[in-house]
């Protein structure tokens, strides 16, 4: 064999033994699902009720019935107040990168008896932060019982439209509009909702929540 051809040889097995240790060309990153992120308290978090049976779980089942592509991630703590979302939301919003954010947050700060104007700036903070992370923002509102006094249960309740114009998002107004009529439809506790009432509170959300969507995807041609 001569000196030529050997050396021939030598680069041809090394071009090959280089081209097996080389990883195969990355197929195109799938864009990420977006996610709709719920900031919420009990309302939200399944509370007394069989897990996967509250409204956040039956979301997902109506993203997908309608051909929306989101993920949900439920953040929602039983006895969430306002104070604790704000400070809770920098790091979900870091990690999920919401498209949507609902913001479900209040009642126990009014339950509490806590200063509207502190409950007030809290919830700016968030939609706020929500917005400047690129998020839609959705505000669901709720009522407190009279027996705080009508000024506060007035003032708590307004709260809700007037940050939804100031900030320009989506509002649900009361949750629990309703099921509020229906006794039945509650825990003994006579605040928290049962599982039969959480399609009902899907049904109040989605109608505010469905704008915020990207259109579903096309449906496959001929079917």
């Amino acid at each position: 064999m001569s000196k030529k051809f050997r050396c021939g040889w030598r680069k041809l097995a090394l071009a090959v033994c280089t081209a097996t240790l080389l990883p195969a060309a990355a197929p195109m990153a799938r864009a990420a699902t977006p996610a709709i992120l719920v900031l919420g308290d009990s309302l939200s978090a399944e509370y007394g009720i069989a897990r996967d049976a509250g409204w956040v779980k039956l979301l997902e089942t109506r993203l997908r019935a309608e051909r929306f592509d989101y993920s949900v991630v439920n953040a929602s703590i039983s006895g969430e107040t306002t104070v604790g979302g704000k400070t809770r939301l920098p790091d979900l919003l870091a990690r999920h990168h919401p498209a949507v954010v609902i913001v479900e947050l209040g009642a126990n700060d009014a339950l509490r008896g806590l200063p509207l104007q502190t409950t007030e700036a809290n919830l700016r903070s968030i939609v706020a932060s929500a917005q400047q992370a690129k998020a839609g923002v959705l505000l669901v509102g709720m009522r407190i019982p009279p027996n705080y006094g009508p000024d506060y249960t007035e003032r708590f309740f307004s709260l809700y439209p007037r940050l939804a114009g100031e900030y320009k998002v989506r509002l649900v107004p009361f949750l629990l509009e309703q099921v509020v009529a229906r006794p039945e439809w509650f825990q003994a506790d006579r605040i928290h909702p049962t599982a039969q009432a959480q399609g009902t509170l899907l049904d109040t959300v989605w109608p505010q929540l469905k704008p915020l969507l990207k259109a579903p995807a096309a449906r496959t041609a001929g079917r």
